[in-house]
């Protein structure tokens, strides 16, 4: 199993972010690493309101949330198939649960995942027992990783290895650059594309196709955060694509300006 992810691969102006909450992604209980990548706690305290943009990961999300003047909430988040945009301003708190690919699954065995994707639903009803002040009260955050951890244990997951095989074909899209064709990619697997892409419908949520080509942006928006001077013909051909122009088209449809544009000014991004 993969480690988890310690850059900040997808979200979109990434300095600025950083620079305007206070963000951290500690681990969540041993038990519970195999369905669960990391926690993701955020608390801001802004002067001006802020709006956050990320380029979604193949993972769903239970998200507890307060903002200033509303009653807290817990949220589930399928995949987002577009930008995630939010608008965060006074102060607020959120402790999130992002499921590894694959992962949530066990948690609600009744349903595809993909029957979540682009939703965002908030959940008393699907998580009745989601205790809203022991998550977001806490200043201490070790007292709120322990209620989150008590949360998802309370809802006993089902042992699945169809879960954890969907886990691990998404590990290595995202970790292995030269995978760059669905029937390919299931062929080596031993799989017909019918059946991957139906794997991948029950438990990932969106095709392999989608996938592959997700990752390719998120390392393409690392690059023009962090790199002088990208070479994008270079880049693009490093990623698969059959042209630059291919690169700029998937990029731009994503994060709404081309990667050049990006590049120069991260905070023109979303629109």
């Amino acid at each position: 199993m993969a480690a988890p992810r310690r850059d900040n691969r997808g979200i979109v102006g990434a300095a600025e972010f950083l620079a305007r909450v206070d963000f951290r992604r500690p681990e969540p209980a041993e038990a519970l690493r195999r369905h669960v990548e990391h926690y993701w706690l955020i608390d801001w305290d802004l002067r001006e309101p802020y709006v956050s943009h990320v380029v979604p990961h193949p993972s769903v999300h239970i998200v507890f949330q307060q903002f200033e003047g509303q009653a807290p909430f817990v949220e589930l988040a399928g995949i987002q198939l577009g930008l995630f945009t939010q608008k965060l301003e006074g102060r607020g708190r959120v402790c999130g649960i992002k499921f590894r690919p694959g992962g949530f699954r066990p948690f609600a065995p009744g349903q595809a995942v993909s029957e979540w994707t682009g939703r965002r639903v908030h959940s008393p009803e699907t998580f009745p027992t989601a205790d809203l002040e022991a998550v977001l009260d806490p200043d201490d955050e070790g007292a709120r990783i322990a209620a989150l951890d008590a949360f998802l244990l309370g809802l006993a997951p089902h042992p699945d290895p169809q879960a954890d095989l969907a886990t691990t074909l998404v590990d290595r899209i995202r970790t292995d650059r030269t995978i760059r064709r669905v029937g390919d990619f299931a062929r080596s697997e031993g799989m017909s594309v019918r059946l991957l892409q139906r794997l991948f419908a029950g438990y990932v949520g969106v095709g392999p196709k989608w996938v592959v080509l997700r990752y390719r942006i998120h390392e393409a928006l690392e690059r023009a955060e962090t790199e002088k001077d990208v070479d994008w013909a270079g880049l693009a051909a490093d990623l698969g694509y059959a042209d630059q122009a291919h690169l700029i088209r998937d990029f731009t449809a994503t994060v709404g300006v081309p990667p050049t544009a990006y590049a120069t000014d991260p905070t023109a991004s979303g629109t």
